[in-house]
């Protein structure tokens, strides 16, 4: 494949498309997996089920963060490498990334075993809720490994344009987990840790059809450890932007078990009610990030061949992409909140105050957009100032500062608008960064 026919000569709708939609696919297919998962979880009826696996959730986040050091940190830094016809470096760079992934992710397998009741709490586990955390936290812990390399493979081979690789690798583990849940679920009544277990082979799958892939596909990018030659310098690109991507999620993981927390008290019900309306939500939120994330390397190939006008009209087009995208879609799934929520638990009071969570969140969906461009745009530029501000702010130092303060005021109300303001604040953030950064 020409790379420079692809992303430096194609109209920009028709490339953005082409890298993005796979991505947007993928994401599809994650989004159908999560919404299955919480129905099949929420048709025990067991509310401490559903609350448990909730509160395991921000474990995938912490997972997907640490895929991102070296998935998104190498992709940004392959794109623009790329972009500048350095083809031997990126080879070198994408062994790096894939290796380094595989260690950390077995460090991290121990040091979960070895701290699991310490991290369950801080999670916001309480007793009724703390053996369906556990096991479900286990088997995640023991597959960690496949969680976190697939970031690597599923990311860097877009910088080839093999963005429909990654789709295929991603659909084909998520079609597997939610075949694989409902018969672990209901046929051999393995509660949560059957859950988790489907998720692992699922990533597993993943995992194994994405190196097959860059095995076979990749003309540029290696996973021969021959290659992984890489020098301090490129070691700090890809770090510069890899760390401030991964705080995105581990300030997911961060907010939600903050979240979580505050709700404690009003009772299993409001989490369990939180943990539906976040997997709903996610019907916006997936979308947006594989939009972002899949025009990043027409962004970051753009930016290192130095194409100004080129890359000024991609992220306009992004732009437009990611704010008309989610308004449409916020306004679609708040008219429908009630119903939404009542297909997943036939419990009133779970309705109801799921119903005004999710309003609440959607309310502020179209600045998220902006938001997901602003940090995407940052990566793929290497600007590490702007992209560790936009990581930490929305779902970390302003909304812990927003649910603390507004929490304290209006009780229960105050825990539930915290993440709408805290969006607002992190969208003129990110804006004011735009305007000097990349003026």
């Amino acid at each position: 494949m020409d790379l420079d026919k692809l992303f430096a000569h194609a109209p920009v709708p028709k490339v953005y498309m082409k890298l993005a939609l796979p991505v947007v696919l993928g994401m599809v297919a994650s989004m159908i997996y999560n919404l299955a998962d919480t129905f099949f979880v929420a048709q025990t009826g067991n509310a401490d089920l559903v609350a448990g696996i909730a509160l395991g959730t921000p474990l995938f986040s912490f997972m997907l963060a640490i895929g991102d050091i070296f998935g998104l940190g190498g992709s940004a830094a392959i794109s623009r490498l790329l972009g500048k016809k350095k083809h031997v470096e990126s080879a070198h760079l994408s062994s790096f990334c894939f290796y380094s992934a595989i260690v950390f992710s077995l460090i991290l397998t121990v040091l979960m075993f070895v701290f699991e009741k310490p991290i369950l709490g801080l999670m916001g586990v309480q007793p009724q809720t703390y053996q369906y955390a556990a096991d479900f936290y286990r088997m995640l812990a023991m597959g960690a490994v496949f969680i976190i390399v697939s970031l690597v493979p599923g990311n860097i081979i877009r910088t080839e344009g093999l963005a429909n690789k990654s789709m295929i690798a991603t659909l084909a583990g998520t079609i597997l987990t939610i075949i694989l849940d409902p018969v672990f679920l209901f046929v051999c009544h393995w509660g949560a840790s059957g859950v988790g277990l489907a998720n692992v082979i699922g990533y597993a799958l993943n995992t194994l059809l994405l190196v097959c892939f860059m095995i076979k596909d990749c003309q540029i990018l290696s996973l021969s450890l021959k290659q992984i030659r890489v020098g301090k310098q490129v070691i700090f690109e890809v770090l510069n932007i890899g760390i401030p991507a991964s705080l995105t999620n581990f300030m997911q993981s961060f907010s939600v078990m903050l979240l979580n927390n505050y709700l404690a008290p009003y009772g299993a019900t409001a989490i369990a009610a939180m943990g539906i309306v976040l997997k709903i939500y996610m019907v916006v939120m997936l979308i947006m990030v594989g939009f972002a994330f899949g025009a990043q390397p027409l962004i970051g190939y753009n930016y290192g061949s130095g194409n100004q006008a080129r890359f000024k009209a991609v992220v306009k087009f992004d732009f437009q992409v990611e704010v008309v995208y989610a308004l449409i879609c916020a306004l679609i799934l708040m008219l429908f909140a009630p119903q939404l929520m009542a297909l997943f638990m036939q419990n009133q009071v779970i309705i109801s105050m799921g119903t005004v969570m999710l309003r609440l969140m959607l309310l502020t969906a179209p600045f998220i957009g902006a938001i997901l461009v602003f940090t995407t745009l940052f990566q793929s530029t290497g600007k590490a100032v702007g992209a560790l501000v936009m990581s930490i702010s929305r779902q970390g130092i302003i909304f812990a500062v927003a649910i603390i303060g507004l929490a304290a005021v209006f009780g229960y109300n105050g825990v539930i608008i915290a993440q709408p303001v805290a969006d607002i604040l992190t969208f003129a953030i990110g804006y004011w960064l735009y305007r000097n950064l990349l003026k």
